[in-house]
């Protein structure tokens, strides 16, 4: 019954659009800050002159309040509002200024697509098993040639793979060099309800998620400019302890994860909780107080009793004073979401993976733990595999940035891109193909 209930729920966040092409989303040619989860509504810091906005008498300072029909309370609003609209097609802008409420109906340009010198970008699309239209991206520096290749899978959040204008993280970058600096084909799938994908990937769930990676894959495989006994998976952050799994199910060359996690997703959040308590600066009583009281309890209810947050809170009011979560939403992503998550074996994919394995983790990468990088080790020699290596990256954080201390990257100090960082990967990729 539960598994029928989570399908319709996928079902409702869909908009299928069979047979036809992805429309290319809308570009706000603006610069939008999101200020909180209290008020409701972004706030636009600059406008580029000229756009639709600025034609339409939108101006600096205003609060957008709500998207067609979506309401923006809270930062999942936001992102689906933002990957929804599509471009040329009207969208109703509903805008605060002041005391006074407004809404006016634009038609916004297109994103400028992703390209690279020297390289062919394929923007294509594939269909999972659950009718979801998902936009892939391949890049080759030889269409006519057949090619090793990187399948990249991606981590937790409702955020777009495609590096367009602008967009210069250091996520992006390693994206970036990878593509053009690897020699390889390299392919990556937006998530339902990201990029130009349909859906909503506020309410998409892990099942749903995985098989759209797996629909990929097979579609990679079709390409005749691609050596489909040579395509290693590389997978960051959630990305990266998915990464044995579809290499064990579609026999690929080799596993490359970036900022894994090896125990249960109950068992993670604990930890990750302690961790954050004692970088805000609790005492050890403080911490101990708090994970009994509240983290427990609250992560007992979801993952092991498959309760929503505020079923949990309900029957535990003093929790509600140290979720600092929404009340259907963790990290932007449903309760169904974890708890399928949850009852997934990850641990056993490492134990019976046969390819080169190479794992990434970042010295000062506050949100994964080292010590389940150093059971993956320990895993792989338990089970006879012969070809294995654990690299700890000096002053690495979680999202590849270098920082004196991981207290510097949790409280969001600046730290700096290393480009040897992409380099290690690519070597890596090219060796297990060679």
């Amino acid at each position: 019954m539960r598994t029928t209930y989570l399908f319709i729920a996928t079902l409702l966040c869909i908009q299928f659009t069979y047979g036809q092409e992805l429309a290319r989303r809308a570009s706000w040619q603006a610069q939008i800050h999101w200020p909180d989860n209290e008020t409701p509504g972004v706030v636009i810091e600059t406008i580029e002159s000229g756009s639709p906005l600025d034609k339409a008498g939108i101006r600096t300072g205003d609060r957008i309040i709500q998207v067609n029909d979506r309401k923006i309370l809270r930062s999942e609003d936001w992102s689906h509002a933002t990957y929804s609209i599509r471009a040329e097609e009207p969208t109703v802008i509903h805008v605060k200024r002041g005391p006074e409420w407004f809404e006016r109906k634009v038609k916004l340009n297109p994103l400028e697509k992703e390209t690279h010198e020297g390289l062919t970008t394929y923007h294509e699309s594939v269909v999972s098993d659950y009718g979801i239209r998902q936009r892939t991206i391949i890049t080759t520096p030889d269409p006519k040639a057949k090619l090793p290749a990187i399948f990249l899978i991606q981590g937790l959040s409702c955020s777009t793979i495609e590096k367009y204008s602008g967009r210069s993280n250091n996520w992006v970058k390693m994206i970036e060099t990878l593509v053009e600096q690897s020699g390889m084909v390299v392919m990556r799938v937006d998530k339902p309800g990201v990029g130009d994908s349909e859906g909503d990937c506020g309410c998409t769930d892990f099942i749903t998620e995985l098989n759209g990676y797996e629909t990929a894959l097979k579609g990679l495989k079709t390409k005749d400019y691609v050596d489909t006994a040579k395509i290693v998976v590389y997978g960051a952050s959630m990305g990266s302890a998915l990464a044995p799994w579809v290499a064990n199910r579609h026999n690929l060359a080799g596993v490359i994860s970036d900022g894994t996690f090896f125990k249960t997703w109950f068992e993670h959040m604990l930890e990750i909780e302690r961790r954050i308590r004692q970088m805000s600066g609790d005492d050890e009583a403080t911490i101990a107080s708090k994970l009994n009281q509240a983290f427990i309890p609250l992560y007992y209810g979801m993952m092991i009793q498959k309760k929503s947050y505020e079923e949990v809170i309900e029957e535990y009011p003093a929790i509600k004073d140290y979720n600092y979560h929404g009340p259907k939403h963790m990290y932007g992503r449903p309760m169904e979401y974890y708890q399928q998550l949850q009852d997934f074996d990850l641990a056993s994919s490492w134990e019976n993976v046969k390819v080169p394995v190479r794992i990434l983790y970042g010295e000062n990468d506050w949100i994964m733990s080292e010590f389940d990088n150093h059971m993956i080790m320990k895993v792989l020699d338990r089970a006879g595999h012969d070809d294995h290596e654990l690299y700890i990256y000096p002053g690495l954080d979680h999202w590849n940035t270098i920082h004196e201390t991981p207290d510097d990257s949790f409280h969001g100090r600046l730290g700096k891109w290393d480009p040897q960082l992409p380099q290690l990967v690519i070597n890596w990729a090219k060796g297990m193909v060679e």
